[in-house]
């Protein structure tokens, strides 16, 4: 199956958090990833949330997986910056291998956050975003 952004903005929690868990970590990605926030899934409010955020807030992440780094590009100008560190670990969900983002060392900002990412298809990372241990938010990011 193919995914694409509205048809992840339309699915429920348990459904992303199955896809998530089904999925294998894939390769540390590289370049620029159009990023896309999830909140509210599988609700109404989803699409006008993630274009929202999208356009105010953050637009995606620009990887160096040789580095093992990336920035985020946030506000409405596409600026790169919270850096977080990039490499394999274990995932606060299922306790299965995963790509971690994790601030906790390269930011001030967001220090206390950590996301975890997975393929979910060819060029398509579906991702967590957790606040300290508690879980926040989805993210789709796509290259």
């Amino acid at each position: 199956m193919t995914y694409d952004v509205p048809q992840l903005l339309k699915m429920s929690q348990a459904d992303l958090d199955a896809l998530f868990t089904a999925s294998e970590p894939g390769p540390i990605p590289n370049g620029q990833g159009e990023g896309t926030a999830i909140i509210a899934p599988g609700t109404v409010f989803s699409p006008e949330l993630a274009s929202f955020v999208n356009t105010f807030a953050w637009q995606g992440k620009v990887f160096d997986a040789q580095a093992g780094l990336l920035r985020n590009r946030i506000l409405p100008f596409g600026i790169n910056a919270i850096v977080a560190k990039v490499y394999r670990g274990t995932s606060w969900l299922d306790n299965k291998d995963c790509i971690v983002l994790d601030y906790s060392e390269t930011s001030l900002l967001a220090h206390w956050i950590r996301d975890e990412i997975r393929l979910i298809q060819p060029g398509t990372y579906l991702g967590k975003v957790y606040w300290d241990r508690a879980r926040l938010i989805d993210f789709v990011l796509t290259f």
